[in-house]
């Protein structure tokens, strides 16, 4: 046998074809899932959305700042033939004062609706996490007594007994919010 050894002890794993069934049917439902929640937005929401989309974006500054120079060059007569209509930047300021007004709503409107959708998804997390923490603990009952059917020495003891006890979630709440 002329079998080479690798040049080290690990190899990698070999890569997947593709994805598991279970998982390509969840990233589908989860697309779907956004795709119907941006369907169902009102036209504020996706106003707002759109809004905060553009101002949180380079192009947004870099038309503000070529707004500002514009206007403080004319203002500051470097521009010849160009009248000064705001001398004292009374305007400008005045116009920063109300944009950075609306500007800061519609961040607030979008943040809102994505911390409604946040808090979905922390729902469904803890929901599986729930679920997941009673299916393990089935299981592992399950293997205990198979265990101990078989005899196997360490299929008792204190730490198995307190793994098979189910959570309370409740429980967990009311400790945490004593401290």
């Amino acid at each position: 046998m002329d079998e080479q050894l690798p040049e080290t002890p690990t190899v990698p794993p070999p890569q997947p074809e593709g994805l598991n069934s279970a998982l390509a049917r969840n990233i589908h439902a989860l697309r779907e899932r956004h795709r119907q929640e941006e369907q169902s937005a009102s036209l504020q929401e996706k106003l707002a959305q759109a809004v905060t989309a553009f101002t949180g974006s380079m192009t947004f500054v870099y038309v503000h700042l070529a707004v500002v120079i514009v206007w403080i060059t004319v203002n500051l007569g470097w521009i010849p033939g160009a009248p000064r209509f705001d001398p004292t930047f009374v305007i400008l300021a005045t116009a920063a004062s109300v944009e950075a007004i609306f500007l800061s709503t519609f961040v607030l409107i979008s943040q809102n609706r994505a911390a409604k959708a946040a808090d979905r998804r922390a729902d469904l997390d803890l929901q599986i996490n729930l679920l997941a923490e009673h299916e393990v603990t089935r299981l592992i009952s399950l293997a205990s007594a198979i265990a101990e059917k078989l005899g196997v020495v360490e299929s008792r003891g204190p730490e198995l007994e307190e793994l098979e006890r189910d959570i309370a979630p409740e429980a967990v709440l009311d400790t945490l919010e004593k401290e």
